[in-house]
């Protein structure tokens, strides 16, 4: 097999579309603990998780005067609870329902000393079911559960060489839990309006300008709009005038209107030449298209990258 088609694996959403489903309502549960417990960080930052060289992780989240982590292992396809006392709760991660995972998480919690409730209703995604009476989503496909984490290891990567030529405020490289998107912003330094109309939480998360990058497996949004393609995205908000028009590449790039994005395939990345050029081009050209059509100070925000 080609080493780049390898490390870019291929993953129709169709194949997948059930157990992403199902992996996504497994990220709420894990992810609101963290909301419950972590203070807040501006744009929701607090709340992320972190791709790692195995899974995903919340990171440290504080309890007591202690704290504890929870890792996503999608290799050995296993949950653990691991805190700063020494306890360590492991679980299989194969087919089942989401009120099944959503009683035995919360157990194990227990059992490792953390007491901890949650709203069990998820949010950003359309018709939400509450975890604990979810008996509808249990699919769990290891094979396309790895391929989708490779997928995320390869653009977190490429992002962090992305990154590191923006001086101004910038956020981590994150994986939101609610919109189920890997992703990276850079702010101009200036307020934005609040969305008119939109929840709360989305509110306090676009109180500033910025222009985001990501990669979306394709899955219904809060709206109810869905790619169905895994993609590359980026946006800018508030959008200035002619952002709707503007040329992006490389070819395939287009805008999205539904969405509001410009998009990029991830089947065109992975069969490019060179997936990390191809994918780090069209984050670059979205850049530079959405700062200059906003009238960002790009000289006082950038450096030569290296």
């Amino acid at each position: 097999m080609d080493e780049a088609l390898d490390r870019w694996p291929e993953l129709p959403f169709a194949r997948w579309e059930d157990t992403q489903a199902t992996l996504h309502m497994w990220c709420q549960v894990v992810g609101k603990v963290k909301l419950k417990l972590t203070p807040f960080l501006n744009e929701w930052w607090n709340v992320a998780f972190f791709v790692t060289a195995r899974g995903m992780t919340t990171g440290l989240i504080p309890y007591g005067r202690g704290a504890f982590q929870v890792d996503f292992d999608f290799m050995n396809h296993s949950l653990a609870i691991l805190t700063d006392a020494g306890v360590s709760e492991v679980t299989a991660l194969g087919p089942r329902s989401v009120a099944e995972f959503y009683r035995d998480f919360m157990a194990r919690l227990k059992a490792a000393g953390i007491d901890v409730a949650i709203d069990p209703v998820p949010t950003e995604v359309p018709a939400p079911v509450p975890f604990d009476v979810d008996h509808t989503h249990a699919s769990y496909d290891a094979d396309s559960v790895n391929r989708f984490w490779r997928i995320l290891l390869q653009t977190d990567l490429a992002l962090q060489r992305f990154r590191s030529s923006f001086v101004g405020k910038s956020s981590p490289i994150h994986f939101f839990w609610g919109s189920f998107d890997l992703a990276y912003t850079r702010f101009s330094g200036r307020p934005a309006p609040k969305p008119e109309g939109a929840p709360h939480f989305f509110q306090l998360a676009e109180d500033q300008e910025n222009i985001a990058f990501g990669f979306w497996p394709g899955n219904a949004n809060m709206a109810g709009t869905r790619l169905g393609e895994p993609a590359f995205y980026s946006y800018i908000y508030p959008a200035p005038g002619g952002y709707s028009r503007a040329t992006v590449h490389p070819a395939g790039a287009h805008f999205n209107a539904a969405l509001g994005e410009f998009i990029l395939p991830y089947g065109d990345v992975r069969q490019a030449a060179s997936p990390n050029d191809h994918l780090l081009t069209f984050f670059q050209s979205a850049y530079q298209v959405a700062a200059d059509l906003a009238g960002w100070d790009r000289p006082a925000l950038e450096r030569q990258a290296g």
